[in-house]
């Protein structure tokens, strides 16, 4: 602003408050007279006292516009061109500067009070009084300018960063169902890289990050810009502020004493930085996983006294990706699943089958199968990525290690890995098939997997249906039930799958994920249609190789993600034992489990980390537990 423009707008009793704004970027750069001191009216002053609408109070207590009494006395404070409507372009000047000034505001109270969670985003949680928030209006307040603004530029840092671990916890809530853990949860950036590029193609994987990281950037700047811009409006009303921040003090200490909630869950009383307390106790959780890997009830028992009650027979142990409760038991998907696995029954029953099923409370939900698959094998509770990497640097007894130890060949049959997967070595595997090595030869489905009818007839032909073999236990995901649900095959005769190149077109009819994922209620038709067409596929392959020495252990890895059973749900997961010789299933009588594919609302419900003793113990296995490792030398 020119010099001389600026000297002829020094008196304040000329300008409105929302100009103010305009013209100086903070209180100290102003005229002396209105450095970190309240306004004050001397008696007589004509102009008057200027209030926030952008009018002026008179002695007499009338208001009047400042932009009218400023042209009738003593000009506006700027020069007007001809013709120019003074009085309209000031008003959209006030307009603007407090329009800027709510949205900046409203920006830092959804860093300082908005739930994490997505289910809890409702007008009533919005209700909350943020203590971070009260201290630093109360450090603007006192603080000399200088300082100030060093201050309030920290805090927007801090309330920058806030705001984008409170968008990414909203992000993990609808996924995952849980918030971001800042301690453990670092490493599923690269998982989620790897999915974006296996659905979206690398050109569509990088250009999301670059997207991701302006975005953080622009958080962190306007965040800072908005506090700036807040201080000075404290500044300036610091009465009135300190009031605020008086009665509000009261207010927050009353509601966290009595520990006042409008919507459950939600406190009124607010700390923003509370994620400190979840840091620490995460940082401590290394040690508690510690001393839990260190008693292991099956750890010395010798390979002959594990699982005598299954020797002899081909085991598989299949994980259907997304298999939860809701599948079998919400009003959406229940119908049509339910169909499937009560025809299963009747087609299983015909080929001299029979099953038994209950549920187990999976450590994670909406995603991270990985975690569920370590908790099972390993009977250790692993519900994030540092217990995970703990678990795989362990010597802990694994179920697929006890099969090892117990004679039979192990496989892991995975079609999701697309290169190295040295945590095959530490599960028990003798022999990995991964995406290459399974000799997939046709299109590219879901995330870019082959069909789970392609994965289970490469190992039907691999191993069970190799002359003079040694039994065989395996482990395999069904992963035709992943996100995106979409496009789904569709079961063909199994003679006719071959290298899969059988499947090239049927994926151009299918829904696709980029149509599918812009309504709700297709993502819930494709999450269904994908875990009947993984539930079929394995009736269909017991139907079709099943013998008397075919054991089926099939679960859910976890429950889907929110978009589809909703918020609220529960992490229990079905599982099922299918057999054909009924010792197999007497061994198990005493579990309490339901007759059939399909476990009622009353069946048993263990939690994922109990089935590994649980499954070696009714089987047989003797146990002897392992000495714990002494601790390291000091």
């Amino acid at each position: 602003m020119p010099f001389l423009t600026r000297f002829r707008r020094l008196p304040t009793q000329g300008r409105t408050t929302a100009e103010e704004d305009l013209t100086t970027d903070d209180p100290a750069t102003a005229a002396p007279a209105t450095d970190d001191r309240p306004e004050q009216r001397v008696p007589g002053d004509d102009a008057g006292t200027t209030r926030d609408d952008g009018t002026t109070r008179d002695d007499d207590g009338d208001t009047r516009d400042d932009g009218a009494a400023g042209d009738g006395a003593g000009g506006t404070g700027r020069d007007v061109e001809a013709g120019e409507p003074a009085g309209g372009l000031r008003r959209g000047r006030v307009i603007a500067v407090w329009v800027t000034t709510v949205l900046a505001c409203l920006l830092v109270l959804f860093a300082l009070i908005a739930p994490n969670e997505v289910g809890r985003l409702t007008p009533e949680a919005f209700v909350r009084i943020p203590l971070e928030g009260l201290v630093g209006a109360a450090l603007v307040l006192v603080l000399p300018a200088r300082v100030r603004r060093v201050v309030v530029a920290l805090l927007g840092v801090a309330f920058g960063l806030l705001a984008i671990v409170k968008a990414v916890d909203l992000g993990f809530s609808a996924v995952l169902g849980r918030p971001f853990n800042l301690v453990f949860d670092w490493p599923l950036f690269a998982n989620a890289m790897e999915f974006l590029t296996g659905s979206a193609g690398r050109v569509g994987a990088i250009g999301s990050v670059i997207a991701v990281a302006t975005l953080a950037v622009a958080v962190l700047v306007l965040m800072a810009l908005s506090l700036l811009r807040l201080s000075r409006v404290v500044v300036r009303h610091n009465t009135a502020a300190t009031r605020a921040v008086a009665v509000l003090g009261v207010a927050w200490v009353a509601c966290a004493v009595l520990g006042a909630q409008i919507v459950p869950g939600v406190p009124v009383a607010v700390i923003a930085f509370d994620r400190t307390v979840q840091v620490r106790t995460s940082l401590q959780d290394h040690k508690v996983f510690a001393a839990e890997a260190a008693v292991d009830p099956f750890g010395g028992t010798p390979g002959n006294e594990l699982l005598p009650a299954l020797r002899g027979k081909d085991v598989l142990l299949a994980f259907v990706e997304s298999y939860g409760r809701d599948a079998i038991e919400n009003p959406r998907f229940a119908p049509q699943v339910g169909a499937v696995l009560e025809a299963g029954n009747r087609r299983l029953r015909a080929a001299g089958f029979a099953s038994r099923s209950g549920f187990l409370t999976s450590p994670t939900t909406g995603g991270g199968s990985w975690l569920a698959h370590g908790t099972l094998l390993s009977g250790l509770w692993v519900d994030n990525q540092r217990r995970y990497q703990d678990l795989l640097k362990s010597d802990r007894l694994t179920l697929n290690g006890a099969f090892r130890h117990a004679g039979w060949r192990t496989v892991g049959v995975m079609p999701g890995n697309t290169r190295a997967w040295p945590e095959g070595a530490f599960f028990g595997y003798d022999h990995v098939y991964d995406r290459w090595t399974l000799g997939y030869g046709g299109p590219r489905f879901n995330w870019g997997t082959p069909p789970d009818q392609f994965t289970l007839s490469a190992f039907q032909r691999s191993e069970r249906a190799k002359a003079h073999r040694a039994p065989v236990m395996a482990e395999f995901p069904m992963v035709s039930s992943h996100a995106p649900w979409a496009p789904t095959p569709r079961l063909i005769d199994w003679k006719d799958v071959g290298d899969g190149s059988v499947f090239n077109g049927m994926p151009a009819t299918g829904d696709q994920p980029d149509a599918v994922w812009r309504d709700p209620a297709r993502v819930r038709a494709a999450y269904r249609g994908s875990i009947e067409y993984s539930l079929n596929t394995l009736i269909s392959y017991v139907e079709t190789y099943g013998d008397d020495d075919l054991v089926l252990v099939f679960l859910g890895d976890h429950q889907a993600a929110p978009i589809v059973t909703g918020t609220g749900a529960d992490h229990d997961v079905p599982i099922t034992i299918v057999a054909r010789d009924r010792t197999v299933l007497d061994r198990i009588s005493g579990w309490g489990w339901q007759d059939g594919l399909k476990p009622g609302p009353k069946a048993p419900v263990w939690p994922m980390n109990a089935f590994r003793d649980r499954f070696l113990t009714a089987f047989g296995s003797q146990s002897r537990p392992s000495r714990p490792q002494a601790p390291p030398a000091r």
